[in-house]
């Protein structure tokens, strides 16, 4: 049997809490979990160059396959030596399925046990997408980790209906697993569902750890319930994934939630929210989100966060870079973006020291009080 195309190793387990000290070897380098990472939906982070990501920290971003299938399409990516030659990434890349975008972007779709028909929210186009199909799409683009193909229902959506998706789900995703044919190279996760209910959940990852994936993701989170809910969710959910494997928790960007995700014993997150709120004018800072477009920043000459050193906060003023967003000026949104991503990730790095000194709890309680959280004891562990 052929060696997985990534290995994940377990180096500590934090005292105090469910959260975990670990590394993963891809085909294109070793990063180290738990790691937050960036979104580059159409194939590059909204405003960052490969060389700007490498700078501030990332080491592995996703992609996602959807808007890739539709914009330039596989085949072209493959002509081009796949995604990572295609874009000048030299390190990790992750895909999702397509399966979110899908249920979350298409109009009138259908969903039956070959698969997806829907609307392509382009142009109106039909357009059909299976397991199968899928990952076809994810082999072209030569990602080192894919995920499987599912459905995402709605959190609140009824028992009876997200019992029925996660039958189905556990269905798409044997499929996918027989359809993928790069598995030395690129490691395809699957992908836990069930909404909020604890047997659903269970149902779901007993089916998918019984498939032996060599990672598992935790999908239907962060889609309108509370940050209690998700929390409850987890609580629960993570300790049904093997511990000598990833879990990666999809969709979830925000500082509390990311240390929460970790104290759960999470590795991995991804969200597109850090470039989305930058390309408002909205910063993550040691003392909260500021709005750097306000007018109370026009004579504002410090640092977006006096305690950042990454290179716009080193460079640049408040003042500057509301002028920039305030005039359309792209250097602005490159510079909030820039300060965004790397705060998550300098934020993770904090994270896994805290796991490394056995002192996670002292840690979310001095940064919620900083950034203006509610501190509440996260569980009784």
């Amino acid at each position: 049997m052929s060696e997985p195309a990534i290995k994940y190793r377990l180096i500590k387990k934090e005292k105090h809490t469910g959260a975990r000290l670990g590394e993963i070897i891809t085909p294109h380098g070793t990063f180290p979990t738990p790691i937050f990472m960036p979104v580059g939906t159409q194939a590059t982070v909204k405003a960052m160059s490969p060389e700007e990501l490498d700078e501030l920290g990332a080491d592995i971003i996703l992609s996602n396959t959807y808007h890739l299938w539709l914009r330039p399409g596989e085949n072209l990516v493959r002509e081009a030596g796949g995604l990572h030659k295609f874009m000048n990434w030299h390190k990790g890349i992750l895909t999702d399925s397509g399966g979110f975008q899908v249920f979350s972007l298409a109009e009138l779709r259908n969903i039956t046990e070959e698969g997806v028909h829907f609307k392509n929210h382009l142009n109106g186009h039909q357009m059909f997408l299976s397991p199968e199909k899928a990952i076809h799409i994810e082999n072209a683009l030569g990602a080192d980790i894919m995920m499987s193909f599912d459905e995402c229902p709605p959190f609140f959506e009824s028992y009876d209906y997200i019992k029925k998706s996660v039958e189905r789900t556990s269905r798409w995703a044997e499929r996918g697993l027989k359809a993928h044919q790069n598995p030395e190279t690129q490691a395809l996760f699957g992908i836990v569902q069930g909404g909020g209910h604890k047997d659903l959940r269970q149902q779901s990852a007993r089916d998918l750890v019984a498939m032996d994936f060599p990672g598992y993701s935790i999908g239907g989170l962060s889609v309108g319930e509370s940050k209690a809910e998700m929390n409850h969710v987890l609580d629960f959910t993570t300790p049904l994934l093997p511990e000598n494997k990833p879990r990666y928790l999809m969709g979830v960007g925000s500082p509390d939630a990311l240390i929460d995700g970790v104290i759960r014993g999470v590795d991995m997150f991804d969200c597109v929210l850090p470039t989305r709120i930058a390309r408002n004018g909205t910063c993550m800072t040691s003392h909260g989100r500021l709005v750097v477009k306000n007018a109370q920043y026009e004579h504002d000459f410090s640092p977006i966060d006096d305690q950042c050193d990454c290179y716009a906060c080193r460079n640049y003023t408040r003042a500057y870079v509301r002028h920039l967003l305030k005039v359309n000026e792209t250097m602005g949104i490159r510079l909030t973006s820039y300060h965004n991503l790397y705060f998550l990730t300098h934020l993770m790095q904090r994270i896994r020291q805290a796991i490394l000194d056995d002192n996670l709890l002292e840690f979310r309680e001095d940064f919620f009080d900083q950034y203006g959280l509610n501190v509440q004891n996260p569980k009784n562990f």
